[in-house]
């Protein structure tokens, strides 16, 4: 039998399941649409649990339509040690935002398989419902629900724009379960993922070791000028709410460059009133989505950038109000199941490097139930959510590697 140390997944087993179920959905430039609930999403679950009943694992699923693959171990009343993420996409993703989470963690158990390894805890692989929350809000749905940060009442009547519900629609697609949402121990979470940005890549790292992810708020702007002819009003006379308007967005980007690295700032949706050629805009509207690794980063970025605001609509003459639409605090992820990623990454001989995340993943939720950490690949370019999203099978290999020995690690195993 070989020894622990010796365990290696099958890379090549990983990436021909990543591309089977990426063709469940997939679009002509190469990516996947794959909504939630939707009867792609029933295909694309299907396969996978079948997979999973394949690998001699017990399939159950909760009320939100969570699925939970469990793998026995010699002492079945511990917890279990999960792995696992999710399965939909957006409307123009990619075959690797989530479904690598959920195919590493299924690799990790095909190879105890090959192996006749048996772990002391039991094995778990999870996949969350509504992750990207595409078709139905809020995002991390199903992680959400298992966590209680969520409503499973108000969850199932959720909504799409055609009026459709998520709990019609798990019925619909048969994944309406009966296990309770949340009723499940977990001894330890592992999530592997793909970067979504490009800090491996440009560091020629292999492995991202994933110590937290970056807390986030989000606010929607509206500064207020006054409309006037374009030709007839001088320079000096005006109150333009768009000269405000980029001065603050500006202005916001140099304070998140100034708290580099752990800092973003983004204004992605700005929508100028009346938006004619030949008018001095009136009214804007913009979107701030804000992000720092720690609550007194953010704190510090929300109140410099309030305080350029209000600098900035004194002296262009215009009013400015701003709405908080969302919030997330910064997640820290456990310090055990760092060490423990951090710790088979070097024994592995994998080039390494701590990491904030800047997107938000089911781990986010799992973290306050349980501990909780990460694992990161490097993603081409960078580019997620995007058709074109691409990783290399030789990084996708190593990061189940890592994943398959910081599980053993915490699950405990007889070789």
């Amino acid at each position: 039998m070989n020894t622990r140390a010796a365990l290696r997944i099958d890379g090549t087993r990983l990436w021909d399941s990543l591309m089977a179920l990426a063709q469940i959905g997939a679009t002509e430039k190469g990516g996947v649409r794959r909504l939630a609930l939707t009867d792609l999403d029933r295909e694309g679950r299907d396969l996978v649990c079948g997979w999973f009943r394949d690998a001699g694992l017990a399939v159950t699923v909760d009320r939100i339509g969570n699925v939970f693959a469990r793998r026995p171990g010699r002492m079945p009343d511990r917890p279990p040690v999960m792995a696992g993420s999710h399965i939909d996409t957006q409307p123009s993703g990619g075959k690797f935002d989530g479904n690598y989470g959920v195919l590493a963690a299924l690799e990790v158990v095909r190879t105890l398989n090959d192996h006749g390894v048996e772990t002391e805890s039991p094995i778990e692989v999870a996949v969350w419902t509504n992750e990207e929350g595409t078709r139905f809000q809020p995002v991390m749905m199903g992680s959400g629900v298992f966590a209680g940060e969520f409503d499973l009442v108000e969850m199932l009547k959720r909504a799409d724009l055609d009026g459709k519900t998520v709990g019609g629609e798990l019925r619909r697609i048969g994944y309406a379960g009966t296990a309770e949402c949340g009723n499940r121990p977990v001894g330890a979470y592992f999530e592997a993922h793909i970067e979504q940005g490009p800090v491996l890549e440009d560091t020629q790292r292999q492995i991202g070791v994933v110590t937290g992810v970056m807390g986030l708020r989000w606010f929607q702007v509206t500064i207020t000028g006054q409309d006037a002819h374009a030709g007839p009003t001088p320079m000096h006379l005006r109150r333009d709410a768009l000269v405000a308007s980029a001065r603050i967005v500006d202005g916001l980007n140099a304070l998140a460059t100034k708290r580099a690295p752990h800092a973003r700032a983004t204004v992605g949706f700005l929508h100028v009133k009346p938006n004619s050629i030949n008018v001095v805009p009136g009214e804007v509207r913009f979107s701030v989505d804000m992000r720092h690794a720690t609550s007194e980063g953010l704190d510090a970025l929300e109140a410099e950038w309030r305080a350029l605001c209000d600098t900035v609509t004194r002296a262009t003459g215009t009013a400015c109000a701003i709405a908080q639409i969302s919030r997330f605090e910064p997640t820290r992820f456990d310090g055990g199941l760092v060490s423990a990623i951090r710790d088979a990454t070097a024994a592995l001989g994998y080039g390494h490097m701590d990491i904030v995340s800047g997107a938000g993943h089911d781990a986010v939720y799992l973290a306050r139930v349980a501990p909780t950490a990460m694992i990161f690949v490097p993603c081409e370019g960078g580019i997620s959510h995007n058709e074109i999203e691409n990783a290399r099978p030789e990084d996708l290999e190593a990061g189940g590697n890592v994943l398959l020995h910081a599980m053993l690690a915490g699950a405990g195993t007889s070789v």
